[in-house]
Formats: C-alpha cells, structure tokens, sequence
C-alpha cells in the first residue's frame, strides 16, 4: 500500500521502471565555499542573538559569506568546473547546463548560459531552475530524465546561492540562518559500475506558498518559521516513498542528505526514516542554510572527506519554497 505523502502531495515518479539500475548516473561533485567566514559570536555584534540562540533553534555555528563583488554566477562556475574536473569530462562533452539557484540579483540573463560559456561549454541547452531549496533536487530529475529521453549525453547541474544578498541583517529569525555557496554534479549516462539515479518523488502544497516570500526587490527574505518547521518536518513519507521506488530498504542506506535547513528538522526527519546505518548529513552546522546549493555542497564535501564509497546508496530530500519538495535515491560515483 502507497504510503501517505504530505498536505498539498501529489505522486509523480521518473520514466524509468521502479527499481531500475539502468540510464543516468552522477559522474563526480564539486562545490566552492566564499572565502569569509562568520561565526555566531561576529553575528552578535551585529543583530541581537548569541552563540546560544542559534546553536539551540538552528543548530549553525559558522557560516561562509560571499563578498560584493561575488555573484551567483561565480561560485556557480566554481563549483561547476570542480565537478568536471573530478568526473574527467571536457567541457566540450557536456550539451546541457541546468543552475539551480533563487537568489540571482536579477532574473535577466538567467545564470545558466553564462556560466556555461565561463565554463567553455559551447552551445549547450541552458536553463536555470527556481523552486527554491529543492532546487538542486529538481534539477537532478530533470537532467535525468533529459538524458533518459535522449536529449542531452552529459549534464552538468548546480545549485548556486548568494543568500546574503537577500537578507534584513536586523532580522534575527533569518540573517542567522542562511549562508552563500555552490555546489555542483555531473550526470552522464556513461558506463559507471554501480552507479544510478532512482526514481523522484516531488510535488508541491502551492496554497501555503505565502509562507516563504521576497515580496520585491526592495524587501528581504521571510518566512513563517513555525509553519514551515511543521511541514518540513512532515516529509518523511516523501522520502519513504523515493526509497521504495527504488527499490532500497531505508535500512540500506549508506547516507541520507536532506536540505541543510534546520538542525533540529533534520535530525527529525532522520529519526522518521529509520536508517541506522545512514550517515546523516549535517553540513548545516559549519556551512550554514545554502538553499539549493546545500545538498550538492553537502554530498560534495562527504565525498572530499571520504565518507561515500563508490556504489553506496544515498537518500535526498529537498523541500522550499513554493512549497516545494523533492526525493530520490542516487549512488555515490
């Protein structure tokens, strides 16, 4: 019997046959961090909080910012040209860019094509994808899928976020919580032993968009903490549901890496899953909340550390504004 997914869920699922182990597969991971570091004791001398404030609610005790002059697009090819150099692919072999990101200074030109072109990947197709913190989720799917269809032989998606550009750095409830960075994965559909992506299980509760807004450029960043906490915290079946599509137990699982939202929240949806082997991403705690950029940030620096062995199964969930989210099971390259 389906489990029961979240208020505002509907169930969509990849082309691919359940537990397929065939079609598109991450080759390598990159990610790029802003060079400045803010830990919580610099933030109270700019915003009423203290180290204790923040460890307590969200669980973050440093978190990387980028400079003025350092853009979306920037960490993007940062993190971008990493992911290829470690998956051994040329520029000229990738013929689609996807860039996950929310926090763009303006949504003409989109970042995709430019970073591309930065990247001496010529003509590719080119898009950037905005649903918020499950970005880089999306993203995946739809690179998959692309190649599943044929379109695209390689793929090179990241998320991107300049956060702090969208921020009241008076508003303790937020300029707390959120950080800058990039991370980025390769999706090809070469031979890779024990590599594959699972199906994804996304949807949306779009009658509680409202609770996550930038109302203009000339406003900031907000949202309904609590509101948000709870259905965040909810989507456990969601990432239920994308093991069992693919066919993993979640007993399996070598590691699971949710949006680095909310300590508390994802050590919540950690318990629900019932994965005592899984490794559990908690990139949140030096890095901060990245919004798309934290789940490929977060598997890359696991990677870098060798915690993931070529093969092992690892769970995403992302979930943001919209509300959106989204889940699939993918194996380590």
């Amino acid at each position: 019997m389906d489990r029961q997914l979240p208020y505002g869920s509907s169930r969509r699922v990849g082309t691919e046959r359940r537990g397929s182990r065939t079609g598109p597969r991450i080759a390598a991971f990159g990610h790029h961090q802003p060079a400045r570091v803010v830990d919580n004791a610099e933030l109270a001398t700019m915003v009423d909080t203290t180290d204790e404030w923040i460890r307590s609610r969200v669980g973050i005790a440093c978190r990387h910012l980028a400079g003025p002059d350092e853009s979306v697009a920037d960490m993007a090819v940062a993190a971008g040209g990493k992911a290829l150099a470690a998956g051994g692919l040329a520029p000229g072999e990738i013929d689609l860019v996807i860039v996950a990101t929310s926090s763009q200074e303006t949504q003409i030109p989109g970042a995709a094509a430019g970073v591309a072109h930065r990247l001496g990947i010529a003509a590719p197709g080119a898009y950037d994808v905005n649903a918020g913190c499950a970005g880089f989720s999306y993203a995946l799917a739809a690179a998959a899928d692309a190649l599943r269809a044929g379109s695209a032989r390689n793929a090179l998606i990241i998320g991107a976020e300049k956060m702090s550009a969208w921020l009241d750095w008076q508003d303790r409830t937020t300029c707390v919580i959120f950080a800058d960075g990039a991370g980025a994965a390769v999706v090809t559909e070469r031979e890779r032993p024990a590599a594959w992506i699972g199906p994804v299980v996304w949807g949306s509760a779009g009658e509680h968009a409202e609770r996550i807004t930038v109302r203009s450029r000339d406003s900031f960043f907000a949202q309904d903490g609590q509101a948000v906490y709870r259905w965040a915290t909810s989507l456990a079946p969601v990432a239920l549901e994308a093991c069992r599509r693919a066919g993993i137990a979640p007993h399996d699982l070598a590691a699971f890496v949710p949006h680095q939202a909310n300590l508390r929240i994802i050590r919540s949806l950690a318990r629900q899953l019932g994965a005592p082997r899984a490794l559990v991403a908690e990139d949140i705690v030096t890095s901060g909340n990245t919004a798309a950029a934290s789940i490929p940030l977060a598997l890359s620096r696991m990677a870098e550390r060798g915690e993931l062995r070529s093969g092992d199964p690892v769970l995403l969930l992302g979930f943001g504004h919209g509300l959106t989210y989204g889940a699939q099971v993918i194996t380590a390259p």
